[in-house]
């Protein structure tokens, strides 16, 4: 792109000021401007600018929702053999392709690196990426089939993303079954409509969000990959909650069986406050409505049982078929967008980080693909056997909070094992326990490996 490239396409969408410090730059710096420029959808970035005079969206409110349908196991337990054969047979046919959102930093956790690069496992320090990747592997050689994963990263993580999985040799993995992918990127925008440049020389840019992945798909070709590859159902999920059932073949099971276009794991919430996007029923149909667009009322409503009204929640752990993932790439989520603080550029090129919300990022969502499911299913599943997020340095959802919860869930899978297992006066294990996936990704499969007068007397690492 030239410079003259660059002032039309700016002067299209009403940002002809990203260029106001180009005198003052140099060669390598106006090279690095254009490469951004250059990415802009012109038309986009004019429907964003203009739809900031829409009005603000944080009175946003839902006064008719329902709570949605929810598929609870307990009350099915005839049907759990039936599903989880068809999800098999789905994995042995290589019907099933895994899609990770990876584009996140370890900023909060104090680790420089790309989220997935996280050491978690009790013992060996396991990354997350290494735990994700070894769950995939062990079902390939479970049902002797390949699994396709595309992995999303961010243009601050791709490259390092892409040097760890080389350095760890794949974590076992086929190279060309693990295909990376960018997710977009997005400018922001300060009151008046105007781009944001954090330096004279750059935009700041924020990625576009994890709804982002649809029309990432599509650019990069994956969506085509995934149609060449005879793929028909795709499970998705996020890089930060190392206990997820990667390809639980229960939930393909019953999403297959639904003939369902997306399909939901939900779990209960913890607490009335908890920030779980709720599902419901809203307009006719289903939809996800963030927590924070709940009214008081709403959040600690019960029913008669005690029960809280709004009780499941949506984690990101989704099933989608292909076919309906390439629908949704061509019709494209709704953008979402919130009022921050941005570092921005002053008028003498110094860049200010401001104390109070200065600007509007804006993204999309993957549970905005709900309403257009033509069938939809809601499945709950149990919080301590997959879902503990790794989102804050200290105290809850952290890395400590993530280990004690994965010794948790393996100390009960030795103990329906009939292998008693040391506890504390918390019920935490006394010692440090954890268990390769390519030992075993379910207690049913410890179980028939377990030899026989096996006992747990010390830290235990079973691989």
């Amino acid at each position: 792109m030239t410079y003259e490239d660059a002032r039309t396409t700016l002067k299209t969408c009403g940002q002809e000021h990203a260029l106001r410090h180009w005198a003052a730059l140099n060669e390598m710096q106006r090279e690095a401007l254009l490469d951004q420029i250059a990415t802009l959808d012109p038309a986009l970035v004019a429907e964003l600018s203009q739809s900031l005079g829409a009005g603000d969206e944080t009175g946003t409110s839902h006064p008719d929702i329902e709570p949605a349908d929810v598929v609870r196991l307990a009350q099915q337990p005839a049907t759990r053999a039936d599903a989880r054969a068809r999800g098999e047979q789905a994995l042995r046919d290589g019907k099933v392709g895994v899609i990770l959102v990876a584009g996140g930093q370890g900023t909060r956790l104090g680790f420089d690196g790309p989220k997935g690069a996280y050491p978690l496992g009790p013992i060996t320090n396991m990354t997350l990426f290494d735990i994700h990747a070894r769950k995939i592997l062990a079902l390939e050689r479970l049902y002797q089939t390949n699994i396709p994963f595309y992995v999303m990263t961010s243009q601050t993580n791709d490259a390092a993303t892409r040097a760890f999985f080389t350095e760890h040799d794949g974590f076992g993995l086929a190279p060309e079954n693990v295909r990376f992918f960018i997710q977009g990127m997005l400018p922001a925008f300060d009151a008046d409509g105007k781009i944001v440049l954090d330096a004279p020389d750059h935009l700041f840019l924020s990625p576009d969000g994890h709804g982002g992945t649809l029309s990432a798909l599509a650019k990069t070709g994956n969506l085509d990959d995934m149609k060449q590859r005879g793929l028909s159902t795709l499970f998705y999920f996020q890089v930060d909650n190392a206990l997820v059932q990667v390809a639980d073949p229960e939930f393909i099971g019953r999403h297959l069986a639904a003939d369902a276009d997306m399909s939901l794991k939900v779990c209960a919430k913890r607490d009335p406050e908890e920030g779980l996007g709720m599902v419901v029923k809203k307009d006719g149909g289903l939809a996800v409505v963030e927590y924070t667009e709940l009214t008081r009322e709403q959040k600690y409503a019960t029913r008669p049982d005690g029960e809280l009204k709004f009780l499941f929640g949506s984690v990101a752990i989704h099933v989608f078929s292909r076919e309906f993932l390439a629908r949704e790439a061509d019709a494209g989520l709704p953008f979402h967008r919130a009022f921050k603080k941005v570092p921005f550029c002053d008028e003498h090129g110094r860049t200010v980080t401001p104390e109070q919300p200065n600007a509007y990022k804006f993204e999309k969502f993957i549970f905005d693909a709900l309403p257009d499911a033509r069938n939809a299913l809601l499945l709950e599943f149990a919080r301590g056997q997959e879902f503990s997020p790794l989102k804050n340095a200290a105290g809850a959802d952290s890395a400590e909070a993530a280990r004690r919860d994965m010794m948790s869930k393996w100390a009960g899978w030795l103990e329906q094992a009939g292998i008693p297992v040391p506890r504390d006066a918390r019920n935490t294990p006394v010692h440090k326990l954890e268990i390769d996936p390519c030992y075993a990704v379910s207690a049913e499969e410890l179980k028939a490996k377990l030899p026989a007068g096996f006992r747990v007397d010390g830290d235990l690492h079973l691989r």
